[in-house]
Order: structure tokens, then sequence, then C-alpha cells
């Protein structure tokens, strides 16, 4: 998820352990647990250090290591310990090393569950299995989740006696309740197009559209296809067709790499990566993209993937955000559960 929100979380799972290990005065209370918020919003953020795991020379490093072994449920300890080691300098005058350290687990251990409850992969078993846990509970970006945690946080703080952080961390946790229940219902709806078009699934992936749980969108590979819909998820359920592509396989990855063993072995990569969702840009002859994400819920058109600039060239990691008007007013139209306008 997002760094503000693991940051929140983090902070919000410190100070609720503080208040559980911490006794005394009303003014003191609040300073020690503003202390320990700020612990857990630290440590909160350190499993993304593994972004800095890069080459000049490999561009997909990064994507190798991005929630590798730091987000793994047998580094949690380790990675406290790291937070609290480079956190207890500044603090020993202030919190016991043991406190220190308890506060710094609380914030590290939700990281890598927050991750595993989107749809990107998560390495939560290492050393144990390879295993990329995607739960597609909840977008990565979702303001409305982290304002359920930061504005009772912000309570909390200012009033040791408050019981907003748990009512926070309660609607937090509902929270990812509904998303379940909404996961439900698109994968159902998605099972019953499936049928109904006649198709045999052979991958079948339900994910949140970015920023809430209303719009879902749908991918399924059919015969070698790639195809892509979304649904409209309010009390009454509205279905969008959307684009279908031709998955990039073995042969085509070939032709892509064009003799060149160290871009089919990119390739290659990209492709576990992706979970095998590769498909061509015709508008981008030298680029591979991950369908699995674009801007529209209902379209192939990868906010990323892997590109060269002529034969030769190294293979270079990119990222395409665009959201033109246009596209915006398709998003929200279909948002609101609304008929979106016919394209040429």
């Amino acid at each position: 998820m997002d760094i503000l929100t693991h940051a929140v979380m983090g902070a919000a799972m410190a100070a609720g352990v503080a208040s559980v290990i911490d006794r005394g005065q009303q003014s003191a209370l609040v300073l020690r647990r503003r202390m320990a918020a700020g612990v857990g919003a630290l440590a909160g953020l350190l499993p993304d250090a593994d972004a800095l795991i890069q080459s000049g020379s490999d561009a997909l490093l990064v994507l190798d290591y991005h929630r590798h072994f730091t987000h793994a449920l047998a580094f949690v300890p380790v990675g406290a310990l790291i937070a609290a080691l480079l956190l207890w300098p500044l603090l020993r005058r202030r919190m016991g090393f043991g406190t220190l350290y308890l506060c710094a687990l609380a914030g590290y251990l939700p990281h890598p569950l927050l991750d595993a409850c989107t749809s990107y992969g998560t390495h939560l078993w290492l050393p144990f299995s390879e295993r990329r846990e995607a739960w597609n509970l909840i977008a990565v970006v979702d303001p409305l989740f982290t304002l359920l945690l930061a504005a009772p946080l912000f309570l909390f703080l200012r009033r040791p006696a408050s019981q907003a952080l748990r009512w926070g961390l309660l609607l937090g946790l509902a929270y990812f309740g509904l998303g379940g229940f909404q996961q439900q219902r698109a994968q159902t709806a998605a099972l019953e197009l499936v049928q109904a078009r006649g198709h045999q699934a052979t991958q079948l992936s339900v994910k949140p559209s970015m920023a809430n749980l209303v719009l879902w969108r749908s991918l399924y590979v059919h015969d070698g296809q790639v195809q892509v819909d979304a649904f409209h998820l309010g009390l009454n359920l509205r279905h969008y067709p959307g684009a279908s592509a031709p998955l990039l396989d073995a042969a085509g990855a070939r032709q892509v790499a064009a003799g060149e063993a160290r871009r089919l072995q990119d390739i290659e990569r990209f492709r576990v990566f992706s979970d095998g969702f590769l498909v061509l840009d015709p508008r981008r002859p030298d680029f591979v993209g991950d369908a699995r994400y674009a801007m529209q819920p209902t379209a192939i058109a990868p906010i990323w993937g892997i590109a060269w600039r002529g034969a030769g060239a190294a293979t270079e990691f990119v990222s395409h955000h665009d959201f033109p008007p246009a596209m915006r007013r398709d998003f929200f139209a279909m948002l609101r559960g609304r008929e979106v306008s016919a394209r040429r």
C-alpha cells in the first residue's frame, strides 16, 4: 500500500501497544504515546527500504526484491530489531529498549500483511516458500481506509482516555471484511460472465480499481487471450464490457527478443512478476506490459512494463499513468454505476 497508510497503521499499532504497557500521569502518557506512534510510523515504513536494492545495469532487480525478504513474516522480528537499533540513540533517555522494540515490532508487522491484501504480490513465507500472496481485498491507494485509521489515531494521541483508536482499528478490520465480501461478488459475476460467453477461463483475477471498493476490474484468460471487464458493485450490479488482447506467449517473446538472449531473459523474468499477464502494445512496438493494471478498469493499456530503445539496448522499466479528461469522465461514470459514453 502507499507509504502514508503504512505509516498511519504502524503508528496506530504502536500507540495501542504503548497504551497497554504504559501507565502514568495523563500529560506524560500523551508524550510517550506520541513517541510510540512515531516509532511505529518509522518502523512501518522500513520494509519498503527494499526499493533501494537497484542496479544501473539491471532495471528489473528492484522488481525482484521489492516486497521480498523485508516483507517476509519470518523477517519481522529482525526488521523490528533494526528499526529499534536505529532509533535507540535518539530515544534511549526517554524509552526503555524493551518498550522501543515492542513498539517497532507493532509498527513493522502490519506492513507485509497490508501489502498482501493488495494485488501486487508479497513474499510473506520466505525462506520457506517463494509463493507471493495477493489477496486483492483493497486497492494500493484507498483514502477512505487511511482516514478510518488516521482520524481515530489523531484523537487518541490528543486524549489518552479516548477509545477512538480501538474503534478505528475495528473499522479498519471491518473494511477488509467489506473488501472480501465485494471480492466474492465480483468473482461470482466474472464466473457467470465467462460461462455466458461460453469461454473456458484458465486464469481469473478480480481486484478493486483505484481508491474504492465499488468498481472492480476482472481479468481472465481464454484461448490465449486476456479479457478485461469491470463491475460496479453497488446495491445493484452493473457490468461494463472491456477490451481483450492476445497474451505474449513464448514464441512471441522470442520474436520480440530478436535473438538477444538478455532481452529474452528479462521478458521471462517480467512474465513471472506479472503472473503471466504479458501483452504487447501496438502503439509501442518495443514495449511489453503487465495487463493486470491499467488506469481504466475496462482497458488493456498497462501502466507499467519493460521497453528497449533499439537493438542491443538495455532493458528499461517504464510506467505510463496518463489519465486524460475523457478517461476520468468514464471512470467516474462507472464508479457511480452510470452509463459510459460510447467511443468511436
